[in-house]
């Protein structure tokens, strides 16, 4: 081994050691060697800033004690140690003795996790592959053909006794199976070994890139990896540069752990690792494997200037300092004592990574021990001080990563929440325009396309079909945009019902209601759509559905999505809101919150008192319930009635102070109703035996959902009351032909209706006077029987004078005139504001801009639609003078008997009061 000076080693181990002018005399003391291994154990561990490291040479009679006593040292009883191997060299060994000890020292670390993760050597193992022994195939003496099969035989081994019989497999399996299995077996890792060790790919062939831009043997004129390979095989063949070989094969291992022990933020393994490995050398005699490796590390340090995080420690009994070289002078070893004492710091006196050292002795930090060390023990005597590693940074535990992944967590579950629906609400991503949540076990939110469908319990099939139809007229209202040079006007129009939630049988349409409000949607879409490309001022429609879930309840987070969407702009703007399906105080807060995003709200069915106060942007097409109780009073009185008793209800989980149609109601019917004897709560009180033949009336006031229930109260009495009546929220019921079949058997009943004037009879009736072009296409559209039609059930189709196949619904005409009204106005919009064969552009109207036009409109004339005139009171949202009847049935069991108007209250003047009348068809005789 050549000398040198020492002076650069001993600053290397972080504090420099103290040089005698000659070799020192005397025995190692206890204490010296003590404070050795110490200094020994703070080296090693590992600081904030990567320190330089020595290698250590110990001499002398008591060396490979000292060896003994810190190999000791680093096996601790617990999980975690200080990476460290030990080797032993035995005798002065031959040219293979480096690579003999460095295969051992690269078991020893790769083989242990030591408790901080195993270290990886790949950069070693594909030298070494390269290097060792080889019986396949490939040919001799080196070559890239040889280079390749020794590399792809260390990515994809073949155990000997492990060979397949190609043959007999192959005979077991069809064409297109062999050519599967060549491919996974061949083809594949093949490609996949041609496109790493080409390094042109990042993320893999790594190592192969490390190797070309290396600086032994001068890789980048080999022209590739393969090339370069074959190439040190060949050296290898022929001895030649045997040294520069060895050289790679230290700079390889060594460059496996500068990437163990990187200062990279994302790799958290590495900063668990507080103490950096250490080499146990124990040398034979000069010139060793062991003295041969200290020097070619040495060497590759100061010629290559990279830092590197290994300790060696190589002990030698009884051996000269002065190993040869006469043209140098001896390394001055200190003693243990003295180690790390004075003598300046690693900057001031050593070479370091990135600077050159004078020879290949500056990392050497020679120590002496003199003697025999006296026994290592711990203060109790129960053995030696363990070197043990520090506890890892706080953020480097696996809680605190455990932790960190669950914070990072949290806001991954509110984007699936947000953008697939959660676990209860998923749905098709990035297709259309769907934002649904699970809100306590109903999905809400709403959607545009087929991606999500609202409701998909057993017996609401109805409800989803008439979703789908929707859907798919927007993808046919998109195109004809497109067909018209996008010169349409394109609107969106989100309707907010109540779409889940209620409890229902399989065989139990419980939405009819709301599928209702939606033919009507797309009755009014359908029109649109069906204009030709060149009527450039009739607007097309987009239909969001959305759903606010039972009773309205989760109207707050959807109107924030709503909004979110408004907010969002787009080719077609949302320009209001139908629906709300219910006069609750969830609702009035719905509209409140609509109000404060500025948007429309259009009701088609609301009839609760005072609805329009929840904002200044709200229109109402049924008429309120003032009017429905004058009716109720008007009806009574043509029949004779003097008294009455009144019982309503307010549906599941609510009350009478949260159902504002119902408090309201019966307030105005307690108002208006001549002789009630008494307004109690169904639910709580039941009916009374005195019900059974009641000579007045009985006036049910409450919600659809318990109606059912009410008629089962009257199921037991031998005689009907005289007069049975209903409010309108009884429609629903009436749209329920499963729950019609499980009434009472020949009870007649009479309810009220909202739009009397959309019946198939009535819709006839105006068209064939010509007097009413808007109920003539209304008919026109529900009825067409064609495949392209905007119903999946035709309405209005039996012949005229017997009775229809299937009723309108009356909230299939409320629905389409509330559409119908804002695309009114965004009509008269584009009118007046666009310059004629211009593109549509979104800004020309907003929502407030389109509620302003509403009433613009109203203000000149009234608004003819389908289910009559609507004409509403100034500085508010609630129509004046609308038509309102009372239907009849003969018996409610019966399905094939059409309801038939008995009573009729309609406006007359500009004051908005009605006037009622009893009809024709519906006079005289009694109930019972």
């Amino acid at each position: 081994m050549g000398v040198g000076s020492g002076s650069g080693a001993a600053a290397s181990g972080g504090g420099g050691a103290t040089q005698g002018g000659g070799r020192p005399s005397g025995a190692c003391s206890p204490r010296g060697t003590g404070y050795f291994l110490e200094w020994i154990g703070s080296l090693l561990r590992r600081p904030r800033r990567d320190r330089d490291l020595p290698l250590v040479w110990l001499g002398g009679e008591g060396a490979t004690a000292v060896l003994d006593s810190l190999e000791k040292r680093l096996r601790t009883t617990d999980g975690r140690q200080v990476p460290h191997a030990r080797a032993d060299t035995g005798e002065p060994s031959g040219a293979d003795g480096v690579r003999v000890l460095l295969d051992r020292v690269h078991e020893l670390l790769s083989v242990r996790s030591f408790g901080a993760g195993h270290l990886g050597f790949r950069h070693y193992e594909v030298l070494r592959c390269l290097l060792g022994p080889w019986n396949g195939e490939g040919g001799g003496g080196g070559g890239r053909a040889e280079a390749a099969a020794r590399l792809r035989s260390r990515r994809t081994p073949v155990q000997e006794g492990q060979a397949v019989d190609q043959g007999g497999l192959v005979g077991q399996i069809g064409a297109v199976w062999q050519l599967v299995w060549w491919l996974l077996r061949q083809g594949i890792p093949a490609a996949l070994f041609q496109l790493a060790v080409s390094g042109r790919f990042p993320g893999i062939g790594r190592p192969y890139r490390w190797f070309m831009r290396q600086e032994y043997l001068v890789p980048r004129s080999s022209g590739g990896f393969l090339a370069f390979a074959g190439w040190i095989l060949a050296l290898e063949r022929n001895g030649e540069r045997r040294e520069e070989i060895d050289k790679l094969l230290v700079h390889a291992f060594l460059q496996d752990l500068r990437r163990a022990y990187p200062r990279l933020s994302w790799r958290v393994r590495c900063w668990r690792r507080t103490v950096y490995p250490v080499v146990l050398v124990k040398g034979a005699g000069p010139g060793d494997a062991g003295e041969r490796l200290l020097r070619l590390v040495g060497e590759v340090r100061c010629e290559t200037g990279w830092w590197d995080p290994l300790l060696a420690v190589y002990a030698r009994r009884r051996q000269p300092w002065n190993t040869g070289a006469p043209e140098t002078s001896a390394l001055v070893p200190v003693r243990p004592e003295e180690v790390g004492k004075g003598g300046g710091t690693a900057r001031e006196r050593g070479p370091g990574p990135g600077r050159p050292a004078a020879d290949d002795t500056a990392w050497l930090l020679p120590v002496e021990i003199s003697g025999m060390p006296a026994q290592d023990g711990g203060e109790d005597g129960g053995g030696p001080p363990v070197i043990a590693p520090g506890a890892p940074r706080w953020y480097t535990h696996r809680t605190f990563a455990a932790a960190l992944c669950l914070a990072l967590l949290v806001p991954l579950l509110g984007w699936s929440r947000q953008w697939l629906g959660g676990p209860d609400c998923l749905h098709r991503p990035f297709s259309g325009q769907v934002s649904v949540r699970s809100a306590g076990g109903e999905c809400v939110g709403y959607s545009d396309s087929d991606a999500f469908r609202f409701n998909d319990e057993p017996g609401q099939e109805k409800l989803q079909r008439v979703q789908e139809k929707i859907f798919e007229q927007n993808r046919r209202a998109r195109r004809g945009w497109e067909k018209s040079d996008r010169r349409r006007p394109y609107v969106t129009v989100v309707y907010l019902g109540t779409l889940t939630g209620r409890n229902t049988n399989d065989d139990e349409e419980a939405y009819a209601a709301e599928r209702q409000e939606l033919e009507g949607l797309a009755v009014a879409q359908y029109r649109g759509i069906k204009q030709p490309a060149s009527a450039a001022d009739v607007p097309l429609m987009h239909v969001v559905v959305a759903n606010a879930g039972f009773q309205m309840r989760h109207a707050a987070p959807v109107i924030d999505m709503i909004a979110d969407l408004a907010r969002g702009g787009g080719e077609a703007p949302v320009i209001g809101v139908v629906g709300l399906v219910e006069s609750r105080k969830s609702t009035f807060r719905a509209l409140k919150r609509l109000n404060q995003e500025g948007i429309p709200a259009i009701a088609p069915t609301l009839s609760g008192e005072g609805m329009y106060q929840g904002s200044s942007l709200y229109l109402q097409i049924a008429t309120p319930n003032r009017d429905q109780a004058t009716m109720v009073a008007e009806y009574a009185r043509s029949r004779g009635i003097r008294k009455a008793r009144v019982y309503y209800t307010v549906g599941e989980r609510s009350s009478r102070e949260d159902d504002i149609y119902v408090s309201t109601l019966v307030e105005e019917v307690r108002k208006k109703v001549e002789g009630v004897e008494y307004v109690e709560d169904f639910m709580a009180k039941g009916l009374r035996r005195e019900e059974c033949g009641y000579p007045g009336m009985l006036f049910f006031a409450g919600r659809w959902s318990e109606f059912h229930d009410f008629l089962r109260g009257l199921a037991t009495c031998e005689e009907q009351p005289r007069l049975l009546v209903a409010d309108d929220s009884v429609n629903r019921y009436m749209a329920n032909p499963s729950l019609r079949r499980s009434a009472p058997a020949g009870l007649p009943l009479v309810f009220a209706s909202k739009a009397p004037l959309a019946t198939c009879e009535a819709l006839r009736s105006r068209a064939r006077e010509g007097r009413d072009g808007r109920a003539a296409k209304f008919l026109q559209l529900v009825s067409t029987t064609l495949g392209d039609r905007p119903l999946e059930t035709p309405r209005c189709t039996g012949p005229e004078g017997e009775a229809p196949e299937e009723p309108v619904g009356e909230r299939v005409g409320l629905a389409h005139d509330s559409a119908l009204l804002l695309l009114e106005a965004v009509e008269s919009l584009t009118e007046r504001v666009r310059v004629p064969g211009e593109t549509w552009d979104p800004r020309l109207v907003g929502p407030v801009t389109v509620h302003t036009e509403v009433l613009r409109l109203n203000g000149e004339r009234p608004f003819s639609g389908a289910t009559g005139q609507i004409r509403f009171h100034r500085g508010g949202g609630e129509p004046m003078g609308r038509t309102i009847s009372f239907l009849k049935v003969g018996d409610i069991t019966d399905l094939d008997e059409p309801p038939r108007e008995v009573f009729r209250c309609e406006g007359t003047g500009a004051d908005g009061e009605i006037d009622c009348a009893a009809l024709a068809a519906g006079t005289g005789g009694s109930q019972r």
